[in-house]
């Protein structure tokens, strides 16, 4: 094993919180937008508490959305006659592609808790068609080991491929860890990654450098990594905990990020503002 590449933190922080004004609650940014090259193929990561009618009927171009609901119930509706109810440790995935028109709302009187990743999609794709999946807690396989063990929603782990079908492949995987536990994480060796703690008290790498919850910390990567060889990363738990793991191979494109649009130019970005004014992106989501 001594030729496989072993991951480290790069750099690490933790989340930083706003009271927002109501229906939302609370926002905070696991990743901040605008570090594209740093974070590709990841556009941002934001962690949010809110009620309903905070994101009613809205527009989204040119990248995919990945959602984690950690508390609280979710319900999606989209503006094509979809419309579900995501509830703890449950997956959204969204390809917005050439337009997509939905609403994300909490049920009832819930606070709806949630993590969303916005991933983007290489210029080529996207214009493909809008698409979503749900990826219930339940569906997503898990790959036990001692004193734990890995749920997989996309990504192959431990030859355990999760149910998550995404246009441009990546890793989300959750490991919940007893106290004093430990595991080496394998990820494609191309893979740019990062780590948020959800919970608990966690040493990452053979540094054992340490993060509690809303701890967050990129790793390091190989640039002329190949995806056919895996890395590695060493995680030991001092205190029961939980710890999502993200990744994916980065693009290397132009990102144009402006409102509910990533894409390549602004040319572009104003290409999608006009074409949803006059109505290309469908009818308004009935909520």
């Amino acid at each position: 094993m001594t030729n496989v590449f072993q991951r480290e933190l790069k750099n690490h922080w933790y989340v930083q919180y706003n009271e927002m004004s109501f229906p939302a609650v609370q926002k905070g940014w696991v990743l901040e937008p605008g570090n594209w090259k740093e974070h590709d193929p990841f556009i941002l990561l934001a962690e949010d508490w809110f009620k309903r009618g905070t994101f009613s009927d809205h527009p989204h171009r040119g990248f995919q959305t990945v959602t984690y609901v950690i508390d609280g119930r979710l319900e999606h509706i989209d503006n094509h006659g979809g419309q579900d109810i995501l509830e703890p440790g449950d997956v959204q995935y969204m390809n917005a592609g050439s337009g997509a028109r939905h609403a994300e709302e909490a049920v009832d009187n819930d606070i709806a808790h949630t993590l969303q990743l916005w991933l983007n999609l290489p210029k080529e794709l996207k214009n493909t068609k809008a698409s979503y999946q749900n990826v219930y807690k339940e569906h997503a396989p898990v790959v036990p080991f001692e004193g734990g063990q890995v749920r997989v929603y996309s990504g192959e782990i431990g030859g355990v491929k999760g149910p998550l079908q995404s246009l441009v492949p990546f890793h989300l995987v959750e490991i919940s860890l007893t106290a004093g536990s430990s595991y080496h994480l394998h990820l494609p060796e191309n893979h740019n990654a990062f780590v948020y703690v959800l919970s608990g008290d966690v040493l990452f790498g053979m540094n054992e450098i340490n993060l509690k919850k809303t701890g967050a910390a990129t790793l390091t990567s190989k640039v002329d990594g190949k995806g056919e060889k895996e890395s590695e990363l060493y995680i030991k738990a001092n205190k029961r905990s939980k710890v999502l793991v993200y990744s994916g191979v980065p693009i290397n494109e132009e990102v144009v990020a402006y409102g509910p649009f990533v894409m390549n130019t602004m040319d572009e970005i104003k290409e999608a503002y006009a074409d949803y004014q006059a109505g290309k992106f469908g009818p308004p989501v009935k909520s």
